[in-house]
């Protein structure tokens, strides 16, 4: 076997791969072997009868398919790992057969969507956006009411009109130029006020409706509305309010928090959830902040991005999708037939968002090779045994646990957090106008590990870094294609 390999257009690369007469007719022979239980020639028992005598019977070709296949599985992935230094394959090659000459053997052709190369212009000196977020008292009551609203009663009130925050039973049919549209429709529907549930301006006008009230309320759908024959329009919805629901509080008192929170008193239940609201505002402001600094730095860099990247960040984002649905108990196949939507048109939906994140994950990639950044084993050890610690096992017996999948985590992690932190010190960072001064600029390698608990890093929310360290192994396992001739 040889192989010859160009370079295509959009990030792609084109093998030539050519195999002798004698590889050829044993690739054949396998192929006889592997299927010839499928066919029945008259005289022959099924699976018995000779090769020729097969392909006598059925056509000289009958084996051709399956010796493709079986060559290019045996070859194909074998070319990748000789080639890993030169091109990374991100999806599944177009494979076709360039020649098949009798004594001459057989050439398949595989175009081959590889990583593209990133070209970023800059990625310090810049003034990116920081994010800071606070907790003030009304957030720690707003926390409090969460957990009352645990155990309140739900009673049915009458003699006035619904509010923000009450639960209404309505009926309701909208239509978008006097026509009806799917999922439009629905009676004895229970929709908390306030919610946020139906699309903006619905709930809002159906507050101050009383029970047994009937009335015509108008809405504009969102311009990045989900079914597209309705986005942008407006639809008119037709209300009639059923009842009315609100809940019940239980009293806020020291016996209380003692038997649901876990503490002593309400002052005590009080000050660990403005902890509790403290660290996820620390979080939110660091996690912010860092998507900031991606999408600026993705500002300034360009790549050619093959399709096949982009499909496979969309199967992530209908997989995440599909996942909070079954959250809420909701099949993805049931939502999009409520909508009325394919499962293609759905897809295409998430097209502009995968983009800009297969180059945000580039990026993130480039800078992490650019930087010579890496985990070394003292701060894979330092890891391990923080979180060891939290979990209350020694670091040698929660080493034990550890599978390699959970070590490559962790050493991702740690990398990821080193090239954050060189960002921010060598990066002009502002918020409400002031401009933080990028500390000493300073090698990236040498930048010491930010601590985090495994919880901490598993909340790391953009969407680059969450996939970046999977990508740095992006070798496609692509399912076999049968190779077609052209």
């Amino acid at each position: 076997m040889k192989y010859t390999q160009s370079v295509g257009e959009k990030s792609t690369v084109k093998l030539s791969i050519t195999f002798t007469e004698e590889e050829w007719k044993n690739a054949i022979s396998k192929a006889y072997l592997k299927t010839r239980g499928k066919y029945t020639v008259p005289g022959f028992r099924k699976g018995k009868a000779p090769q020729p005598v097969l392909e006598n019977y059925y056509g000289k070709g009958l084996f051709f398919e399956e010796a493709l296949n079986l060559l290019y599985s045996e070859h194909y992935y074998a070319i990748l790992e000789k080639e890993k230094a030169n091109f990374t394959a991100v999806g599944e090659p177009e494979v076709s057969v360039e020649d098949m000459t009798d004594g001459k053997g057989v050439t398949l052709g595989a175009v081959v969507p590889v990583k593209p190369e990133v070209k970023i212009d800059a990625y310090t000196g810049l003034k990116i956006k920081k994010y800071e977020y606070n907790v003030n008292d009304a957030d720690v009551d707003a926390e409090v009411k969460k957990l009352l609203e645990r155990d309140a009663n739900e009673v049915e009130v009458t003699g006035r009109a619904s509010k923000n925050g009450d639960k209404v039973n309505i009926d309701f049919s909208g239509s978008v130029d006097g026509e009806k549209f799917a999922g439009g429709t629905a009676e004895d529907y229970d929709l908390v006020l306030g919610s946020g549930s139906f699309i903006p301006g619905f709930e809002e006008q159906v507050e101050g409706m009383k029970i047994g009230e009937s009335k015509d309320i108008t809405v504009r759908f969102p311009d990045d509305y989900q079914s597209d024959n309705l986005k942008g329009k407006d639809a008119v919805f037709a209300i009639k309010l059923n009842k009315i629901s609100e809940k019940q509080l239980p009293e806020l008192t020291d016996e209380y928090v003692q038997s649901h929170a876990g503490a002593e008193s309400v002052e005590e239940y009080k000050n660990k959830t403005r902890e509790k609201l403290l660290k996820q505002a620390e979080n939110r402001s660091r996690d912010e902040t860092e998507n900031s600094i991606v999408e600026e730095i993705s500002k300034h860099a360009t790549a050619e991005i093959p399709d096949a990247m982009v499909e496979s960040e969309i199967d992530r984002m209908v997989q995440d999708f599909s996942y909070r649905l079954m959250y809420q108990g909701i099949k993805l196949e049931d939502y999009l037939k409520y909508l009325g939507q394919s499962m293609k048109d759905f897809r295409a939906q998430f097209v502009s968002q995968a983009q800009p994140r297969v180059l945000q994950q580039l990026v993130i990639e480039k800078i992490i090779k650019n930087e010579k950044i890496t985990a070394t084993e003292k701060e894979v050890d330092a890891k391990i045994a923080e979180q060891a610690k939290s979990v209350e096992k020694t670091a040698e017996e929660y080493k034990k646990t550890i599978d390699p999948r959970q070590l490559d985590y962790i050493r991702n992690d740690i990398v990821i957090t080193k090239m954050f932190d060189y960002l921010k010190a060598n990066n002009e960072l502002y918020t409400d106008g002031k401009t933080e001064k990028p500390a000493a600029k300073k090698p990236a390698a040498k930048s010491a590990a930010k601590p985090a608990t495994e919880k901490t890093a598993a909340t790391k929310t953009t969407a680059a870094k969450s996939t970046a360290a999977k990508s740095t192994a992006t070798k496609t396992a692509a399912k076999k294609p049968a190779a077609k001739k052209d």
